[in-house]
């Protein structure tokens, strides 16, 4: 049996970033040896093994044959008579086609193998599929658009262009999971330039498909989509910031909808849903400062009382991308720094365990407070 290094870890060893999450696959092995050597089987569908020393995973080298939708529609094959070469040709990149050889002490050793030409693409910066397999695989899609956000000076080859549109073409993007498009969406999202996946969702015709529709409409439109690339430039690379950024312009019943279709983290989705109301209240201005009444009734909403350190970091992000929200921040800071006992201690003692008359002189304070500060 032999043991390599395999995908990502090679192609960012070449291009000059850490590897930290390594592959490996092993030839000529059988499930049986690899239990024998202290190997311990974590793989439902495929032969996959925890090192005894090290816990890396090892996978057995593997072929496969569509036989269902889906990324899961595929049957695996793994024995002792499944080549290197094979293993390779069912990855979804030629950059991600590569691998090096591992000695018995775990170096890396000998040349770099690549059947499928990855260092030249590397070299040209081209995200190319490896085989006509490819397009079997609905999620390749979701991956070629979330490497080109992170790889933003690489371009798409005009065949795997071809192969992701023929992904959408053929109604396979229905089969996938809602759990692995929000995986693959939130990682395009934090990448260097999340415009590009967009693009290239765009590119494919996927976006109306797998996108808000208020948000693939604005994709479409070439200003509003300028304009939302100039924001995320400034964006912090954070999921949480990225996404409130991306869905600002939604109606907050619309990121709702969304986000239950993709099973979209809570926290994301209220931050997000946050960000949206904060949007729609500056633009309620019209030139002029937002009313009191106005400010505490976002105050409220955005549930700044019990989280205020969430506030801060929606009213920071406004900040940062050039919203005017200065007067939002002073009459936050003010409205907290009440002191919600004294402001009950003036109620009349009848009234002091009255939920609803201490939610209005609660109110009524909060309310004072802002428009002093603004």
């Amino acid at each position: 049996m032999k043991t390599y290094a395999v995908g990502g870890a090679i192609r960012d060893t070449l291009m000059g970033i850490p590897a930290h999450d390594i592959d490996y696959v092993v030839v000529g092995s059988s499930v049986e040896e690899m239990l024998a050597k202290g190997f311990r089987p974590v793989g439902k569908d495929f032969p996959v093994f925890l090192h005894p020393a090290t816990q890396a995973e090892y996978a057995l080298a593997r072929t496969e044959r569509k036989t269902g939708a889906g990324y899961k529609g595929f049957v695996f094959h793994a024995d002792p008579s499944v080549t290197l070469e094979q293993d390779l040709e069912r990855r979804d990149l030629t950059i991600n086609a590569m691998a090096q050889e591992l000695s018995e002490n775990g170096e890396w050793v000998g040349p770099i193998i690549d059947p499928f030409n990855g260092q030249a693409d590397l070299a040209k910066k081209i995200l190319r599929h490896v085989s006509d397999a490819f397009a079997e695989d609905p999620l390749r899609l979701l991956r070629v658009a979330r490497f080109a956000a992170r790889f933003p000076e690489f371009i798409v080859a005009e065949e795997t262009l071809l192969a992701i549109q023929a992904i959408v073409r053929s109604g396979e993007l229905a089969a996938l999971s809602s759990e692995r498009i929000w995986q693959e969406l939130s990682r395009g999202l934090t990448a260097t330039k999340p415009m590009r996946m967009f693009q290239v969702l765009l590119d494919a015709g996927a976006a109306k498909l797998l996108l808000p529709s208020s948000l693939n409409a604005q994709l479409i439109d070439e200003p509003q989509r300028e304009s939302l690339r100039d924001y995320l430039r400034i964006a912090p690379p954070t999921l949480e910031e990225r996404c409130a950024v991306v869905l600002m312009n939604l109606p907050p019943t619309e990121i709702r909808a969304w986000s239950e279709a993709v099973k979209m983290p809570n926290e994301v989705r209220d931050f997000s849903e946050i960000f949206s109301e904060l949007n729609l209240l500056l633009k309620q201005r019209g030139g002029q400062k937002n009313t009191a009444q106005e400010i505490l009734a976002w105050f409220n909403r955005a549930d700044v009382w019990r989280k205020p350190e969430r506030a801060m970091m929606v009213l920071t992000l406004a900040k940062q991308i050039g919203f005017e929200v200065s007067d939002l921040i002073q009459a936050l800071q003010k409205a907290q720094a009440l002191e919600l006992a004294q402001c009950i201690a003036d109620l009349d003692s009848s009234d002091r365990n009255n939920g609803e008359k201490i939610r209005l002189v609660v109110e009524k304070a909060r309310l004072a407070a802002i428009a002093a500060a603004l």
